[in-house]
């Protein structure tokens, strides 16, 4: 993790800040050094497909076989979030900032928009 990254967030008060350092430390101390950014690309690409298999069996239309009855899905998207904060930290992304210019562009783009949307109406 960048040096600038600890600055801009030097309390790490926001979560995905917090998980950014710990997925660092852990890299650091236990994993000794992340992955090159491809192959974890490759490994999240591998977990969403964990996770979508999930959903697809448990709350979808396909049936859930035996063996998968186990799999917790908050393992899985816990996995999922391991190999975003591996991705973000390897190549400088701020993840919390780049998040809340996300929110506001979703905010100003969709203002009114889903409040239009007939599918999205609750009676």
């Amino acid at each position: 993790m960048s040096d600038q990254f600890k600055e801009r967030h030097p309390n790490g008060d926001v979560p995905i800040v917090r998980l950014q350092q710990r997925v660092d430390e852990w890299i650091r101390t236990v994993g000794v050094d992340y992955f090159d950014p491809l192959t974890n690309t490759v490994i999240l690409a591998e977990e969403v497909g964990e996770v979508a298999r999930i959903i697809a069996r448990r709350y979808g239309q396909q049936s859930e076989k035996e063996g998968d009855r186990g799999h917790d899905l908050g393992e899985e998207l816990s996995d999922v979030i391991f190999v975003v904060c591996c991705l973000a930290n390897q190549t400088g992304t701020d993840l919390a900032a780049a998040f809340d210019r996300k929110m506001d562009r979703r905010t100003e783009r969709d203002q009114e928009r889903h409040a239009r949307n007939p599918k999205l109406r609750r009676d």
